[in-house]
């Protein structure tokens, strides 16, 4: 076939290879083509328009096409367009967010470090922390916990600390020093006869007995989302995060808090810190921190994670790590920008509104035969569909019941997510009420044609 004959799905195809995506099923199925956004609203290259119900992937606060980034990325561009933050180099946009930041962080914060992701935050959390600890003496103190389920990127660090099978079969990680606790969603994993409190008392002793097993000698850190946001968006237990805390100061275990989704007003609070009542040593916030119109991340530490790393590159002569686009001017222009904006129009209050309805809504649907479990806090939320209620089985196999609903969504002009059999909310917060009720009615007939399917599928 000539080349220039070619749509733009067989251009995809014959090209593009795609994260998170079946390569083989693709090379028959093909994309579908985003071609441009407007407020909460995405648009297919055929025009077809939809509802973003997960802003992207969990990112857009501020929805697509905001003047003001657009407008803030252009006049940095125009100004300087790159330059470096190496061998003590600065420039205006990179100061001014670190100042931001430092200046709305939950718990008083020393420093920032800035990368272009997540993924790359987590994995130099890792580094930093190795770093400190060679600092201080403690050679052996390098271990790190997370939880099942957990997500915190896809490098070969950050995937050891993530906790989804789909990120780390067949990439021969976690690598060696990574270990795992237990999910905190008690609804899939509360023992027959065991209260939210006791599951939570349960998670804090099997974390406390892993760490008396290898050691708290051994141990960095403790690693965890405020809200687990791609495992399913797991809500913990009330008490789970005091509970955890408590067990992490007595072993003298620095705490994470992975910010990358729940930062920025997504849990009704600037920082999921704040709503869970989390004191982080380290936090780690992207995404919402420019709503996905420039790629940054950001890395906050506390003064006492401070000096052990000023110490160590001291004594080298050099704080050896750092990436060509850290703190790169426009990204970090446009961050600042909607930082202010999230603050000027009051979006974290908005949103926790908007998740009282979006949640409220999604109760009418908790009788449904599908639904095994609705959650969620502030403007995120998730509907857990099961096979069999009484059980909590799935439909033969976890997350088909989760995708045939999102496919069927999609159709309905509406992007979500299914997680397994986990459907996710996570609309822009700029969302108004008639956008919140937009996506329940689309949810509410993929519901009802996911529920034709499965028992058109159970009368065979």
């Amino acid at each position: 076939m000539n080349k220039t004959n070619l749509t733009l799905e067989q251009k995809d195809v014959k090209h593009h290879m795609h994260p998170y995506t079946d390569a083989r099923l693709h090379e028959s199925a093909g994309p579908l083509i985003i071609e441009r956004g407007e407020g909460v609203h995405v648009f297919d290259n055929h025009g077809k328009k939809y509802i973003e119900a997960m802003s992207g992937l969990w990112s857009v606060a501020l929805g697509f096409s905001n003047q003001r980034l657009i407008e803030a990325a252009e006049k940095q561009l125009r100004t300087l367009p790159f330059y470096h933050l190496f061998t003590s180099k600065a420039h205006v946009p990179s100061i001014e967010l670190a100042e931001k930041l430092i200046e709305i962080s939950p718990v008083p914060m020393s420093k920032v470090f800035f990368t272009n992701s997540g993924s790359e935050a987590n994995d130099t959390v890792v580094k930093l922390l190795w770093y400190r600890n060679n600092s201080l003496g403690k050679p052996t103190k390098k271990k790190f916990i997370s939880r099942m389920n957990a997500y915190h990127g896809i490098t070969a660090v950050s995937a050891s600390l993530t906790g989804l099978p789909a990120n780390q079969r067949g990439f021969d990680v976690p690598l060696p020093g990574f270990l795992h606790v237990s999910c905190p969603h008690f609804y899939r994993f509360g023992k027959p006869g065991e209260t939210e409190e006791q599951f939570a008392d349960h998670l804090a002793q099997e974390l406390e007995d892993l760490i008396l097993k290898e050691g708290p000698e051994t141990i960095a850190a403790f690693y965890g989302e405020p809200l687990m946001g791609a495992g399913g968006v797991i809500v913990p237990p009330k008490t789970y995060w005091e509970k955890i805390q408590k067990v992490c100061r007595k072993h003298d275990i620095l705490i994470v808090a992975d910010e990358v989704i729940c930062g920025f007003g997504r849990t009704g609070n600037m920082f999921g810190s704040e709503t869970f009542g989390i004191k982080p040593d380290v936090m780690v916030v992207s995404k919402q921190l420019s709503s996905s119109y420039q790629p940054i991340a950001a890395i906050m530490i506390n003064d006492l994670v401070y000096q052990g790393i000023a110490d160590q590159s001291h004594t080298i002569g050099t704080l050896g790590h750092g990436f060509t686009g850290s703190g790169h001017p426009v990204a970090a222009a446009v961050a600042l920008e909607n930082v202010k904006i999230i603050q000027e129009d009051e979006l974290v209050r908005h949103a926790a509104h908007m998740g009282e309805i979006l949640r409220g809504g999604l109760q009418r649907f908790a009788d449904h035969p599908l639904v095994g479990e609705i959650r969620g806090v502030g403007l995120i939320a998730a509907v857990e569909l099961v096979a069999d209620k009484g059980t909590k089985a799935p439909f033969e196999t976890v997350g088909r019941l989760g995708r045939y609903l999102s496919a069927r969504a999609q159709d309905l002009g509406m992007i979500s997510r299914a997680m397994g059999d986990a459907v996710a909310f996570c609309p822009p917060l700029i969302s108004k009420e008639e956008d919140i009720q937009a996506i329940l009615k689309c949810f509410e007939e993929s519901l009802e044609a996911t529920w034709q399917w499965f028992q058109a599928g159970q009368a065979k």
